[in-house]
């Protein structure tokens, strides 16, 4: 991928302009926003590297900012539609799952990360058609049986529910398979990997690093199924820190004595370690029942009536089965179009080799957007109509 061409800051001082290419003849797009311009672009060799510069035009000058999250790859060409908070980008000349991306600029997200780091940060972000449920982060102190509670509900509803594979920086032991028990990784990459933000939580123990990538939770949703997370509670107010729209449930014992119990029960620690497990339990019980990471607290005093609470909560309570959902929607934008906006609605305009307009119209609605860097936006929805004579207000939405 090249180098971006320096740009010429006389290119932007007459005003905004918002999807043009600059005079100085390179291939590049701008997005106005407040009083930033955004040039997106890239090396003029017949490609497009996705590339972001930021112009202040109260200093007169490029900012080039912190860019977080999985850039796209290289394309054709693109437009740039600006909207409240973030940037559309259309892709040209690229694969149905790769046309269609944000670029976040003043996101709560961005404004966390610039506030954390102190420097200006933009975040890249999948555009993707329809939502998907919320992932489920499950917390507890060990021998509190969240264990058994969530593998109950994968028995019980196998389609609907999935694990995010984690990522470690240790060295596979026996028959670990990457991609199956663990993403193995080196310690660098996954480090710059958090310093981009594409880590929901991690921790350092025994001097490797473990964590959860905000990719493997939106592959279990890319594929049609809940995530469900099974982390401590240090992990729980990571997750609940970041982008991510989970539900937070902590499982509670019904007393120390009762955990205390199950513990010695289990048979396959030593004194010192359960010792070690109840000091650690008081702590995040405490953590769990003061904090504001949780929505929602079980008490597991019988585990068949808190796994039925469990499903009341999750929405499951009277549901025998159920399909698996459809994965990611894709669409596919046609090879030359125009883009204009009304409302909360992106009208793409298929142009024939004529430049005569087509009567086929693809109208992408951007009012229900959710989630956001360093993984997915979803919530977008869209309609193919004949022409604008049928309205605009006919669009419906898609789950």
């Amino acid at each position: 991928m090249g180098e971006a061409p320096a740009l010429l800051v006389d290119d932007l001082h007459e005003g905004p302009l918002n999807g043009l290419e600059l005079n100085n003849g390179t291939c590049k797009t701008t997005a106005t926003i407040g009083d930033k311009t955004y040039v997106i672009g890239g090396a003029d060799d017949g490609t497009l590297s996705i590339e972001v510069q930021n112009f202040d035009r109260n200093l007169g000058q490029c900012v080039h900012p912190t860019v977080q999250g999985t850039k796209p790859i290289s394309c054709k060409g693109l437009s740039a539609v600006p909207l409240e908070d973030r940037i559309l980008i259309l892709k040209k000349g690229s694969k149905p799952d790769e046309q269609i991306w944000f670029l976040e600029v003043d996101t709560q997200y961005v404004r966390r990360q610039q506030k954390s780091l102190g420097t200006e940060v933009v975040a890249w972000s999948k555009g993707v058609i329809g939502s998907a449920e919320k992932p489920v982060v499950i917390s507890g102190p060990s021998g509190v049986g969240k264990g058994t509670l969530i593998s109950m509900l994968m028995k019980e509803f196998p389609s609907m529910f999935g694990f995010s594979v984690s990522h470690t920086t240790r060295a596979p032991r026996g028959m670990e398979t990457d991609g199956v028990h663990y993403h193995f990784t080196e310690k660098t990459i996954m480090e710059k990997e958090i310093k981009d933000g594409k880590f929901l939580e991690f921790a350092n123990v025994h001097g490797n690093l473990y964590g959860t990538s905000v990719e493997a939770v939106e592959r279990v949703a890319d594929a049609g199924k809940r995530c469900i997370l099974d982390i401590d509670v240090q992990g729980a107010r990571s997750v609940r820190a970041s982008s991510l729209e989970a539900i937070f449930i902590f499982v509670c014992p019904p007393s120390m004595e009762e955990l205390e119990k199950r513990l010695r029960d289990r048979g396959t620690e030593t004194e010192e370690q359960i010792l070690k497990r109840l000091r650690n339990a008081e702590a995040e019980i405490e953590q769990g029942k003061s904090s504001n990471i949780f929505d929602f607290i079980l008490y597991n005093d019988n585990l068949e009536e808190c796994y039925e609470k469990l499903k009341k909560l999750l929405g499951l309570d009277g549901i025998v089965s159920s399909p698996p959902k459809s994965g990611l929607r894709e669409i596919n934008l046609p090879t030359d179009y125009s883009v204009s906006k009304v409302d909360n609605k992106i009208i793409i305009n298929s142009v024939s080799s004529g430049d005569k307009e087509s009567k086929n119209l693809i109208v992408l609605d951007v009012s229900l957007l959710k989630g956001g860097a360093p993984g997915r936006t979803r919530g977008l929805n869209f309609q193919a109509i004949d022409s604008f004579s049928n309205g605009l207000n006919g669009i419906h939405h898609l789950s």
